[in-house]
């Protein structure tokens, strides 16, 4: 266990560089197990979640070549299936949501696999219906065993198909993607998830042979194909660490630049900060948040309260959701926080409230915060990380806050954000990681 000493209230400054995007890594990485040719593929953060994901590709069999930081090879000639049935898979398989996105490229090239029911985020059920009944679609059979805990799936007989999803899920539209590539006719997916990381793996799979189309909408057509090539792949900047940092230099009243952040591919982001009142300004891709002392959070045209609220893409991402409550919370005036997609998101609120935050908990999925105006700071505090975003939430009201605080647990902040404590002191934040097993 891991906790993070922060000691807040300081203006912090200079310029820092957005990780390659977690969502799509896990994603794309598993798309080099859909052909024997090399695939290289670049900008990979190096985080826990993707780490582990690696780990599990070798393990199947593909050969994993390190070429620089964050530029890995992946050659997946010979793929061990059996593996998949070992108590070695089922265990880092089971402690990975990540893995669910195995099973398409597996599918469609090797006809069978088996996957436990994944881990991740407690925040709230994640189902795999979507991914299920677009494998049946496609002509998979599969049966959980209860026993072993074991989904088992036959698609030795891949058809194209019509398909409307339940959801516009974004994995579940990656994996359908995934095994309808390489299986016989034409597959049509409507309600289909569009959001910039999925545009990235279907421009990826294109370059190995696919034949996709209708990239970016949310009715995709892909043609069969027999087999698919090599390519090379850069993935884009994480959308949500750039939302992170532009909420970290609002709530530490900051100067920052964040570099190279492909400003067309952040849709409604930066509209959802500016909101809040956080002025910014666009250099070539960067963004640059200057230093402001305060920021008032707009209403609507009415006059009535403003609301955000998360929605699949190009609505704004769940995952930023945890960040504009806390941004909200010095700023004036008032805001509505509704988190539609999961329901257990919210419930970090009461260490917020325990530093000094004026927020309404009014149930599961909305929460009112009407902003302090920096009349009074948070205070510091000791607090638990309780999942990736909220960790961040957290770590950004700490930033903030007068005195000292404490977050443990910060292995789920590890999870998604690569090297945070160190990138955060370049800026001049006080923080430290205290390795609890070595004290």
């Amino acid at each position: 266990m891991s906790s993070f000493k922060i000691k807040g209230g300081l203006k912090l400054k200079g310029e820092i560089i957005p990780q390659g995007a977690k969502n799509e890594a896990l994603q794309v990485l598993c798309a080099p197990l859909l052909t024997a040719e090399p695939v290289t593929i670049h900008n990979i953060p190096n985080i826990v979640d993707v780490n582990k994901l690696i780990e599990l590709i070798g393990d199947l069999g593909c050969v994993v070549e390190k070429l620089g930081v964050g530029s890995y090879r992946f050659t997946a000639k010979s793929i061990d299936t059996k593996f998949l049935e070992t108590a070695e898979y089922k265990k880092k398989a089971a402690a990975l949501r990540g893995s669910v996105m195995l099973l398409g490229p597996i599918l469609a090239r090797f006809g069978k696999a088996s996957i436990p029911k994944p881990g991740g985020d407690k925040i709230g059920r994640r189902k795999l219906d979507t991914h299920f009944i677009g494998f049946q679609n496609l002509g998979a059979k599969f049966k959980y065993e209860a026993e072993d805990n074991l989904f088992h799936i036959d698609a030795s007989h891949l058809k194209g198909s019509y398909m409307l999803l339940d959801e516009a899920s974004v994995t579940g539209t990656a994996n359908i993607l995934m095994a309808a590539v390489l299986a016989k006719g034409v597959t049509t997916i409507y309600n289909a998830a569009c959001e910039p990381y999925l545009q990235q793996l279907c421009a990826m799979l294109n370059r190995m042979g696919a034949k996709i189309s209708g990239i970016g909408s949310n009715l995709l057509l892909i043609e069969g194909v027999e087999k698919l090539g090599g390519t090379e792949h850069t993935i884009l900047p994480d959308m949500i660490e750039i939302g992170s940092f532009i909420g970290l230099a609002a709530m530490t009243q900051s100067e920052i630049t964040i570099k190279d952040c492909h400003l067309s591919m952040l849709g409604i982001i930066p509209e959802i900060f500016r909101r809040l009142g956080i002025k910014m300004e666009f250099r070539g891709d960067d963004i640059y948040v200057p230093a402001q002392e305060r920021y008032e959070i707009e209403t609507f045209i009415d006059g009535s309260i403003l609301t955000i609220a998360d929605s699949p893409w190009p609505g704004f991402t769940p995952d930023l959701i945890s960040i504009v409550l806390v941004v909200a919370i010095q700023a004036k005036g008032t805001v509505l926080i509704h988190q539609k997609m999961f329901e257990s998101r919210l419930f970090f609120v009461d260490k917020l409230i325990d530093m000094g935050a004026q927020i309404i908990l009014n149930d599961p999925h909305r929460a009112t915060v009407i902003g302090l105006d920096r009349k009074n700071p948070l205070r510091g505090i000791k607090m638990s990380s309780p999942d990736i975003r909220a960790g961040v939430a957290l770590l950004i009201a700490a930033l903030s806050a007068s005195g000292e605080s404490e977050i443990s647990n910060v292995e789920q902040i590890d999870r998604g954000y690569q090297d945070i404590e160190g990138r955060l002191k370049k800026l001049g934040a006080q923080i430290e990681r205290i390795d609890w097993a070595h004290t």
